[in-house]
């Protein structure tokens, strides 16, 4: 009995610190990772990774990790010259090939997602416009909401309206407008039929401007956004990759 217990008591210290090197490993890998990702992706700071599976050294000598979690943080979307952050910008990553440094991984498949506020969607709308949720049947449509005072969004745009039309622009001013991706990492705003505007040639000149377009920079080049939906907290894009090489 005594025999038994010594080697009781033997096994549950080697399972401690096999637990103990093997977390060990994971925190040194992911912290490897996180930096090799930041550098060949040029990301602002080094996201967030976190290696799933146990136990973690089996996977390193089969040179391939099960899962792989990224949080990435900097990525902005640009139009005309204006930035705006995209949150909540994730990657779940599958059976990733790695080598004993961590100096190379591409994982086999990737699932990629994201979302821009309305509140971030407003900075980057024209001038005097206030982009916001829809509601729910629009939203089903991937249509956003675009308003703002109507005076203010043709000063805003620049559009030159005679003195004898100025006091017609008191007015809201609502449209929709539907979003779709182009590219992979392009957002478009198109506006549906505009409200009938009080002062004549003002319409189609405010479509050109309430119309506009967004580029997401700095995903992985390997991931493709392929869908997009307007939810009540915003857009949310999400998308899909295959060999994606995290460290090239």
């Amino acid at each position: 009995m005594r025999a038994l217990r010594i080697l009781l008591i033997f096994v549950v210290i080697l399972g401690g610190l096999f637990i103990a090197v093997d977390r060990a490993a994971v925190y040194f890998a992911e912290t490897e990772a996180a930096s090799k990702i930041r550098s060949s992706q040029g990301l602002g700071r080094e996201p967030e990774v976190s290696i799933k599976g146990f136990p973690f050294l089996t996977q390193v000598a089969n040179s391939k990790l099960d899962e792989i979690e990224v949080s990435i943080g900097g990525i902005t979307a640009t139009t005309e010259g204006r930035e705006v952050e995209v949150t909540e910008v994730k990657a779940e990553l599958r059976d990733v090939k790695v080598n004993s440094t961590f100096s190379s991984a591409v994982a086999g498949s990737a699932e990629g997602s994201a979302l821009i506020s309305y509140e971030d969607l407003t900075k980057s709308a024209p001038k005097g416009a206030t982009v916001g949720y829809a509601g729910p049947e629009r939203a089903a449509k991937g249509q956003v909401k675009v308003s703002g005072p109507l005076g203010d969004l043709v000063e805003g745009a620049g559009i030159d309206v005679p003195d004898a039309f100025k006091g017609l622009l008191r007015d809201d001013f609502t449209a929709y407008s539907t979003v779709s991706l182009d590219g992979g990492d392009k957002v478009r705003l198109r506006a549906e039929d505009l409200p009938s505007l009080p002062v004549p040639g003002v319409e189609d000149k405010l479509k050109d401007v309430v119309d506009y377009d967004l580029t997401i920079d700095g995903l992985p080049s390997t991931i493709t956004l392929d869908k997009v939906t307007a939810t009540r907290d915003g857009l949310r894009f999400s998308g899909t990759g295959q060999d994606v090489d995290l460290t090239g």
